[in-house]
């Protein structure tokens, strides 16, 4: 038999070892949310390290697997891919889509042939970035055709519509009186050879900004594409011209330390 003098001794025994295993579930615990926060912070950094190029080369992966697994099921149930493909454009997407590929072929002469050929490129390329405002040309329009302010603006359309209408009708002959504002809106809306209207466009803020926007990206692409280089300082000039400045680069690379004295007793006058 067991003293009554034992037992608190057995209880504080039991006590402690339920304190280590305790200790022991914790510190566990404690190991594997360092781990799980270790693999989490792995996984983001490798993420954040993923530019986006590498991005798009994971998804142009996807897609050509999907292409791939996509055409060999065809192949399996014997379908045309292509022509099930083409089954899902319209025929204005169709259409467009051709244009696109008729435009890229004409533009993919980057040779230059004349001052003519040139102009047009570039006047093309121009055409590419002008965003017209067709808010004031509907404003205009509507002063020219006398309709209510808005009628064109808000309808989203340029063709008028004829309960906005103001233009006022002669009871005797039936015709259409338009009012001296409207014949010099017209007059200067729809300008031809005989018209003598001339520097009178007054240019909003906005549009001389665009503008000049315009000319200093020209400036600044130019700048940078431009087959002129501009070259450093290189003393005096030893060449006659862009391809022997570079050969002359070239021989100084290799035997400049070695003709560096006799090139500087030339200089003083003692050469031998």
């Amino acid at each position: 038999m067991t003293s009554p003098d034992e037992k608190p001794e057995e209880q504080e025994t039991m006590t402690m070892d339920a304190r280590k295993a305790k200790m022991e579930e914790l510190r566990a615990k404690m190991r594997s949310s360092t781990k799980a926060n270790r693999t989490s912070l792995i996984e983001e950094s490798a993420r954040a390290k993923m530019t986006a190029r590498d991005a798009a080369r994971l998804d142009r992966q996807r897609k050509l697997a999907e292409t791939l697994r996509t055409q060999a099921e065809a192949e399996e149930r014997g379908e045309d891919v292509e022509r099930q493909k083409n089954w899902e454009w319209t025929i204005e997407e169709n259409e467009n889509w051709e244009k696109k590929k008729a435009r890229k072929a004409r533009r993919a002469d980057y040779e230059f042939h004349d001052d003519a050929h040139a102009a047009r490129r570039r006047y093309k390329k121009d055409l590419d970035l002008i965003k017209p405002d067709l808010a004031a040309y509907s404003r205009q329009k509507e002063v020219v055709l006398g309709l209510a302010p808005g009628s064109l603006a808000g309808s989203g359309s340029n063709t008028p519509s004829t309960s906005s209408a103001l233009t006022s009708f002669d009871p005797s002959g039936g015709q259409v009186v338009t009012t001296a504002e409207q014949r010099m809106a017209a007059e200067s809306f729809y300008r031809d050879a005989n018209t003598l209207l001339y520097a009178d466009n007054k240019p909003t803020e906005d549009a001389i900004d665009r503008v000049v926007g315009k000319i200093n990206r020209d400036i600044d692409k130019k700048g940078k594409f431009s087959r002129k280089r501009l070259n450093e300082d290189e003393g005096d000039i030893t060449y006659i011209n862009e391809r022997n400045r570079v050969f002359n680069k070239k021989i100084a690379r290799y035997y400049d330390k070695y003709t560096s004295e006799i090139r500087a007793s030339f200089e003083r006058g003692t050469a031998l």
